[in-house]
């Protein structure tokens, strides 16, 4: 059996130009780049990859789980939270990923292959087995003007 899900996010930057909280996309810090506001590290990849996880096992792990790692125990690092999500798919394993993100800043496409090699890693899937584009979505949403960063993936799952 196959399955196929879409996971979603977005966060703001930090108002703040003086921030030193770093810009983490895909579980790779991005130095000298403003980083995104939320509670944990703001790991809009991560957590569209998430989410859409949740799609696919009908757990949700965002909201209440991630709020009691993050606020109650000090777990900011959204790469836990997909590995609580990966916990929950049992009995599928991930056969491809394709994220779309849009934002107007940063350049995106040099750190591209540093994020697929982490994905991949906390997956355990191939790099080539993950796309991602990236689109300024032609400056039509807050995204697009650089108010934040947002992140479409779609995530094809097989039954083991």
């Amino acid at each position: 059996m196959i399955k196929v899900s879409i996971g979603q996010d977005s966060h703001r930057f930090c108002q703040d130009p003086n921030s030193s909280r770093p810009l983490i996309l895909g579980g790779v810090p991005l130095p000298g780049e403003r980083g995104l506001a939320g509670n944990s590290d703001a790991d809009v990849v991560l957590h569209a990859l998430t989410n859409a996880i949740s799609g696919i096992t009908g757990t949700p792990v965002l909201g209440k789980q991630a709020d009691i790692l993050c606020l109650e125990q000090n777990i900011t690092d959204s790469a836990v939270y997909l590995e609580y999500a990966l916990k929950q798919m049992s009995s599928y394993e991930i056969s491809h990923l394709s994220f779309s993100i849009e934002a107007k800043t940063p350049k995106l496409l040099p750190h591209f292959p540093a994020m697929k090699e982490n994905i991949a890693r906390l997956c355990g899937m191939s790099p080539s087995d993950i796309g991602i584009t990236a689109t300024t979505g032609e400056g039509l949403s807050g995204c697009g003007k650089g108010r934040g960063i947002q992140v479409f993936v779609v995530l094809t799952a097989v039954q083991k």
